[in-house]
């Protein structure tokens, strides 16, 4: 299962109270107060892991908490403090604040959506950013935990020599958080359904994704990894088909776009053929539109333009109307399935994006 939005309640863990407690052993008088202090309650700590590229741990456990400290304990014995929770996510996560919906049970169905409130479709004025969680390795803290309270030891003193205070743990911080996996590529490959993507990431790298003679074979990013000469290497994404109106949804809309928005270089992909009854020319044309209508950073990203199944009947006859209709773009006419002319677009992601392994 891939999941790369998700809605989760973070509750850190609350801190022990402290003691109240007086010494009391025989041959040792005046033994006075002795009561310890709470240990710390345990903090939430996203971290990114380059391991993992979905957010399915949390969509089984949308209730992330951590353990509170123990309570002190006479002999001047301090609670022990909790662990922090190291919760794990794919590399390129967003981290959101929501509004809190306390009253709800995040596990109980609302009975307007009749969908649980981790499936509840984020309107993006609720959203406010916290981090983005880019690099390998990197941590946020997500809810801190409360302080130990303080023992009766703490209060004692030559006007009160048998104090009987002692301060509570506080609670460990609680929110409604959203979480956005956008993965990250050197490389992305955009195209119509059925225009051999799919093959084309499979050719490229040691990927395995689902090849069928069907539109949306693909239903969710698939990242290979390419090799070239001198140990260099690059990843390229395969990123599910489009469709018109994709930027407003339409289709996997959104589900696929925001996943090209890391990608150093876009790849748009054609069937050369139009054995799909398109037009080249014209799904090329309608790729950029819709990538411009998305997010107009998108269409001042490098590009080039790769031409597909040019081993099928009218392929040549389409490639000087994609030339002529994007002069100055680089035009790379392959056949994915029968892997032909494909070291001209190895060569050409390695000068674009090929970097040390």
């Amino acid at each position: 299962m891939f999941i790369d939005q998700i809605r989760i309640h973070a509750i850190a863990g609350s801190g022990g109270n402290g003691c109240s407690s007086f010494r009391r052993e025989k041959f040792v008088p005046l033994g006075g107060p002795d009561g310890g202090d709470g240990g710390d309650g345990g903090s939430i700590i996203l971290r990114a892991d380059p391991q993992i590229d979905t957010l399915v741990s949390l969509y089984y456990e949308p209730i992330v908490r951590a353990k509170s400290g123990a309570n002190g304990m006479g002999k001047q014995k301090y609670g022990r403090a909790a662990p922090d929770k190291i919760v794990p996510v794919p590399v390129g996560t967003l981290v959101y604040r929501l509004p809190d919906v306390a009253p709800h049970d995040p596990l109980k169905f609302v009975e307007k959506e009749k969908q649980p409130l981790r499936r509840r479709k984020v309107e993006a004025k609720d959203l406010e950013l916290l981090v983005d969680l880019d690099q390998p390795e990197a941590e946020f803290l997500l809810g801190q935990g409360g302080r130990g309270g303080r023992g009766n030891i703490h209060f004692k003193s030559s006007r009160n020599r048998a104090p009987r205070q002692y301060t509570e743990g506080t609670p460990g911080e609680e929110g409604w958080f959203f979480l956005e996996l956008r993965m990250i590529a050197d490389a992305g490959l955009v195209g119509y359904p059925n225009a051999g993507k799919s093959t084309l990431l499979g050719a490229l790298s040691a990927a395995h994704p689902k090849v069928a003679a069907y539109p949306f074979t693909t239903l969710h990013p698939m990242v290979g990894v390419m090799d070239f000469p001198g140990f260099r290497r690059a990843t390229i994404a395969d990123i599910p088909g489009l469709i018109e109106g994709a930027h407003l949804d339409v289709g996997l809309g959104h589900d696929f776009l925001r996943h090209i928005v890391r990608c150093r270089t876009l790849l748009l992909l054609v069937d050369a053929a139009g054995s799909e009854g398109r037009d080249p020319v014209d799904d090329a044309r309608n790729i950029r539109e819709e990538l411009s209508l998305y997010d107009p950073l998108l269409a001042r990203r490098p590009w080039a333009l790769v031409a597909n199944k040019t081993d099928l009947p009218g392929a040549a006859g389409n490639l000087p109307r994609l030339a002529q209709e994007f002069p100055g773009v680089s035009l790379i006419a392959i056949s994915a399935q029968q892997k032909g002319n494909l070291g001209e677009l190895q060569k050409f992601l390695d000068a674009e994006v090929g970097h040390p392994g």
